[in-house]
């Protein structure tokens, strides 16, 4: 079995993550199980897009999880292709329930197909870039954050339709992920830390924006 050779310093970096990300995954279960239950208990018609967007959750917290906690060299560059993919993925889930509360028709088809377009797209650049991780970061990381505020579409819309509360919500989470990329992108590892507490920090935020002022 081939592993990465760990020191002290790093065996305690890569515990650190594994378990801000699996706490992640842990508070996902129990969201989405939050989700469905107030979603039913309302007769809310966009159950659907919740049980989505707490599916995509759990994947990005579990696929981080996975990724940080194994030592196994093979499976570590496998499960980092999940991880990376995985972050697309749940920005799009993290827009289905907003597009499908807020819009309806032919424009909720549009944005729909839009946002999960994208996720495709980044999706596919993480996995043909896998081999060149650093090579591409930076321009992953671009991706991430224009997808991230990919909301700016959507803005008046928001505004007319939900509360303020909401909005200050959506927006404090978006600006965590955005300046926590700023510890992302470093190469001291110890700030991989402070980026899985700041992606939780936000995941949490924007579960409360959808508990309490989207589900209705």
């Amino acid at each position: 079995m081939k592993t990465y050779e760990f020191d002290a310093k790093s065996l305690v970096i890569e515990t650190f993550n594994t378990l801000s990300h699996f706490a992640g995954v842990v508070l996902g279960i129990v969201f989405l199980t939050l989700m469905i239950n107030k979603s039913l208990l309302i007769g809310s018609k966009n159950l659907p897009s919740f049980i989505v967007y707490g599916a995509f959750f759990i994947l990005m917290f579990l696929t981080s999880t996975i990724y940080h906690a194994t030592f196994n060299k093979k499976i570590k560059a496998f499960a980092r292709i999940f991880d990376h993919t995985a972050i697309f993925l749940f920005i799009a889930g993290s827009y289905t329930p907003v597009i499908t509360s807020i819009f309806s028709g032919n424009m909720r088809i549009l944005l729909l197909c839009s946002i999960w377009l994208l996720a495709l797209g980044g999706t596919i650049f993480k996995i043909i870039t896998h081999n060149s991780y650093d090579k591409y970061k930076k321009i992953s990381v671009i991706l991430y954050i224009a997808m991230g505020w990919f909301a700016i579409i959507i803005f008046k819309p928001l505004l007319l339709e939900k509360s303020v509360k909401f909005i200050i919500l959506l927006v404090l989470g978006g600006l965590l992920y955005t300046v926590g990329t700023i510890f992302y992108k470093s190469k001291n590892p110890v700030y991989h830390i402070v980026w899985h507490f700041f992606v939780l920090g936000a995941a949490i935020i924007h579960f409360f924006s959808y508990y309490f002022y989207l589900i209705s």
